[in-house]
């Protein structure tokens, strides 16, 4: 299992988690900020299993276009030892 925390400015957000969920993806958002001017950024927890890492990373990078507007985002891919559901 793998957890991927994604960070992005907040405009992003509502796109994203609405894709993820749809392709049944589950997903945490967290406020956070950050950056030169500590702007609003959106951090998501995306718990998967292994074989679908690329295709919910694939689903984030559809839903946000930073290209021509000076902003990052970041994705790490973190292994996940172990798993409790409550």
């Amino acid at each position: 299992m793998k957890l991927i925390i994604t960070i992005f400015p907040d405009s992003f957000t509502d796109a994203v988690s609405v894709a993820l969920t749809t392709n049944k993806f589950r997903v945490t958002q967290i406020a956070s900020t950050g950056g030169f001017l500590r702007k609003g950024n959106s951090t998501l927890l995306i718990g998967v299993e292994d074989e679908q890492v690329q295709d919910a990373l694939k689903v984030v990078k559809n839903n946000i276009d930073l290209t021509n507007s000076g902003q990052k985002g970041v994705a790490f891919v973190i292994n996940v030892d172990e798993y409790v559901h409550f």
